[in-house]
Order: C-alpha cells, then structure tokens, then sequence
C-alpha cells in the first residue's frame, strides 16, 4: 500500500559523508557520556530493597509513589501485584542506610498517608542477583548480533550483514547515550526496549536491501549509488507508513502507560526515531562504501552465442 509515490530518485547517496559524519559525531557522543556519565541502573541490576504492602482499599499508585519520592527516592519503582491492593515497591540502595531501615522509613511514611497499609514481605536484592542480569543481557545482545550477520549474509551478501549491524549497533548505543546524559534509570524493561529496536531496525534493513537487489538485476545500466538512492525513495511511503503506525502506538504507551511503561516507551521511541536514519541512510551508505556492486547479488550466466560477455545472460 501507498499514500504517494515519489517519481524522481532523491540523490541520498550524494549526501552519504555528511550522513556518516553526523552518525559518527552522534555514536562518539553517547560513547564519551556512557563512559563518563555511566548508567543510571535500576534496582535490578544494582540491587536493593523490595517491599510488599497492602492496603485495604485499591492502591492510588500514584499517591503512593509521591509519598516515597518525598522520602529521596526520585525514581522509585511502584507497581501493583496480584491485586490492585497489593503494591510492590523497590528502593535503590542508599549509602549508610541498611535495607531495615529503609524500609522503616518507608513504612512509616506510608502509614502517615494510609494507617490501614500494612507490610507483607521486605526483603534485600544483592548485587549477585544485578551481576546474573548483567551478564544475561549482553549474552542476549550478543546473540542477536551475531543472528543478524549470519542472516543478512546467508540472504543478501555479508557487505550488507555488517553494514545493518553496524548501523543496528549505532542506534543501542545512542539509546544508552540518551540515558547516560540524562540520567534516565536502566531497567529490565529499558532492557527489553533495545533488543526490540534491534529486530526493528533490521527489519527495515531488510526491506531497504531487497530493493537494492531488485533495482541491481531491474536497471543494469544504474551505478551503485543510483540503484540505493532509487531503492530508498521507492521505500519511502512504506516507510512513513509503517514507522508512523508503530511510533503512534508507541506514543500512546508513552503518554498513558504510566510510570512503569514511561522509559520501555522512551527508549522505544528514541530508537524508532535513529532506525529510520540508520537503516535507510547508513547502512545503505555503508554498504556502499564496502564496494557492494551487481556483480555481488546478480551472479551473470553465459549466453550460448556470446561467451565473452559475462553480463550477456544476466538475470534481469
């Protein structure tokens, strides 16, 4: 389906350098503020304690979580469980303060707000616990990284499997820049949201690298950048189509989901946002710079009358 159709190809590959210079000023940025900045980890990862409370009545959430927040806990994580009167609350750790105490104070503050709430389970989430996430995480990245080169390369020419990792990579890296600047917390479901880009963004790698095989056997006589700036601009209704769709959606998580979809849609957002860019100009532009040619996806079969030629009998 099209809402439009752009008839004459937008020269992007005539502006490929100023997109690889923009993308590499973006990735050396989030680079320098993750290693100065570090992540703003969650309860998860950096254990902590968790309390279980109970009210009689369905919990406000949003009440309590502004009464924990008074308490010096910014970014508190609260969430129903089970019931809508059971609510979970996990507190980060606090220098010089055991997990009892925290959540002594915590309780107290509540019982001031509701003297019915009362305490189900607190109990300390170690650091061990962050480390096994940690570690769980990176082999999922890992796994997936590698899935996607083989994939790309088995299906398409492996110029093309490390030009979309490379630009797949750029667009986890800059969500994790996001976050180092602003200090935004990394959760579990942070987590989630960037393996999610991840399968996004190529998904749109895929797309961008069918049509450049299909314009490499279609016109024989384009360059190589004639043939990617015509794939990319016959994607484009597609692509404003499908990514509009998906960041709508997204959008209504963002305003509506409450505190606990806000950063999973963030993050989201942000890398909705980077995978249009990298999927249609820098990994095409990448795969460019790689010399990925005709010859790489067209394999040219002899014709019986003229052996000399070896683009005489070349799919079309």
């Amino acid at each position: 389906m099209e809402f439009f159709r752009i008839k004459k190809d937008i020269p992007f590959m005539k502006h490929a350098l100023i997109f690889n210079a923009i993308s590499f000023i973006t990735f050396a940025l989030a680079v320098f503020f993750l290693f100065t900045r570090g992540l703003h980890l969650s309860v998860e990862f950096t254990g902590g304690t968790v309390m279980e409370v109970a009210y009689s009545q369905p919990a406000e959430l949003a009440k309590v979580r502004e009464t924990v927040s008074a308490l010096g806990y910014p970014e508190v994580q609260v969430q129903n469980f089970g019931t809508a009167r059971d609510v979970m609350i996990r507190l980060p750790v606090q220098k010089g303060v055991t997990s009892a105490q925290q959540s002594e104070q915590v309780l107290s503050a509540l019982k001031a707000a509701d003297p019915e709430v009362t305490l189900r389970r607190t109990e300390f989430v170690g650091p061990q616990v962050g480390e096994e996430l940690v570690h769980g995480g990176l082999m999922a990245l890992a796994m997936v990284v590698v899935g996607i080169v083989i994939y790309l390369a088995f299906r398409f020419e492996w110029k093309f499997g490390i030009a979309a990792i490379i630009a797949n990579l750029h667009d986890v890296v800059i969500i994790l820049g996001f976050f180092a600047f602003f200090q935004w917390e990394f959760s579990l479901a942070v987590l989630a949201a960037v393996l999610a880009v991840l399968g996004y963004s190529v998904n749109e790698s895929v797309v961008i690298f069918d049509r450049i095989r299909e314009a490499f056997r279609k016109y024989r006589k384009m360059t190589t950048h004639e043939v990617i700036d015509h794939a990319i601009t016959s994607t484009m209704s597609r692509t404003i189509i499908t990514h509009a769709s998906t960041e709508a959606m997204v959008l209504s998580m963002f305003f509506f989901g409450g505190p606990s979809l806000h950063y999973f849609a963030l993050a989201l957002t942000i890398g909705i946002v980077f995978g249009i860019y990298s999927s249609v100009f820098v990994a095409a532009a990448i795969a460019m710079w790689l010399g990925v040619k005709r010859e790489d996806l067209v394999k040219p079969t002899k014709k019986e009358g003229d052996p000399n030629d070896p683009q005489a009998g070349a799919t079309v």
